[in-house]
């Protein structure tokens, strides 16, 4: 057991023991919390597995393509910027972007099930308990290698779970193929074939192994006709995550996952952010640091450039 592990194991057994012991609501302070953040997630390492939604990522052809532009105002606005006119640092004293985005399945996503079945809940009906979750990383790397179309088996999970125990229940996840490493090549949403997870695997994860949701790095979920695995999450009541990069530089076990995601009023779809949380000895990553706040300056002020479509350095 590493010490990270050893500290982490600690500061569960103190909540536990915090909350069991718990007086009423504000008769005093419970800081086990602040124990865990100080000798768990303070000295961890912090991988982002998250795509930039930019203009020209890749995205199905049956939406269409998005844009950003400069923020104008909607009325003229005394000693600033009058309608129609872009905000600019110069005149006004800042700047604003607008985000024309065709569609809510767009980069690294979270898939509630509403995006298939309206009787399920929307993004913004999801629970607040998706924060912070234990993280697996399967990785079907080699077979890939050897078929471009290959899925995720319960062999594979099986595997797995014979170098590192059980998979947690509650936990997220991940499915390694590196088909994100050929990203923003826009020809990737045009595959046919591409890495995916079967129907078995996902049954397997969800009703023995009671996971949270699991996520891939390409924009669905197998490539079969009827979409069957997505399709089957959706109708019975499970998220997803898609277009999820980066795998290659976290652990297959013994990581965290951050989840964020904006709160859409009954959105069918979630542009998500994933960042895993590893032990401080991980090669991959930033630590915490004073970097944090302030932010460092750059030497090369952000602009709208009008060949990307976007603000660049």
């Amino acid at each position: 057991m590493s010490l990270w592990t050893a500290r982490f194991a600690a500061s569960v057994a103190l909540f536990g023991a915090a909350a069991a012991t718990a007086l009423p609501a504000r008769a005093a302070d419970d800081l086990s919390l602040w124990s865990a953040y100080q000798n768990v997630l303070k000295p961890a390492k912090y991988v982002d597995l998250t795509h930039t939604i930019t203009p020209h990522i890749p995205v199905w052809a049956g939406f269409a393509a998005s844009t950003f532009a400069p923020a104008q105002a909607g009325a003229d606005m005394e000693g600033m910027a009058k309608k129609g006119e872009a905000f600019t640092y110069g005149k006004d004293g800042f700047e604003a972007t607008q985000y024309m985005l065709r569609t809510d399945q767009l980069g690294t996503q979270l898939d509630p099930p509403a995006h298939w079945a309206p009787e399920y809940p929307a993004i913004d009906e999801l629970p607040p308990t998706y924060a912070v979750r234990p993280l697996a990383v399967i990785s079907i790397v080699d077979q890939v290698k050897a078929n471009p179309n290959y899925a995720l088996t319960v062999a594979d999970i099986g595997r797995w779970e014979t170098a590192h125990g059980r998979i947690p229940e509650g936990a997220v996840v991940f499915v390694r193929s590196d088909w994100s490493e050929a990203w923003p090549d826009p020809k990737l949403a045009t595959l046919k074939e591409f890495p995916g997870v079967t129907l078995e695997a996902l049954k397997f994860l969800h009703e023995q192994r009671h996971i949270l949701f699991h996520g891939h790095e390409p924009l669905d979920t197998d490539s079969t006709p009827t979409l069957e695995g997505e399709s089957w999450l959706m109708h019975n009541g499970y998220t997803q995550a898609e277009g999820v990069a980066h795998l290659d530089q976290v652990p297959e076990a013994g990581a965290l996952v951050a989840i964020g995601y904006p709160k859409l009023g009954g959105g069918t779809g979630g542009y998500a952010r994933y960042v895993a949380i590893c032990p401080p000895g991980w090669p991959f990553g930033v630590a915490i640091g004073p970097g944090d706040a302030p932010l460092p300056r750059s030497d090369r002020p952000l602009h709208f450039d009008q060949a990307s479509g976007m603000r660049v350095r």
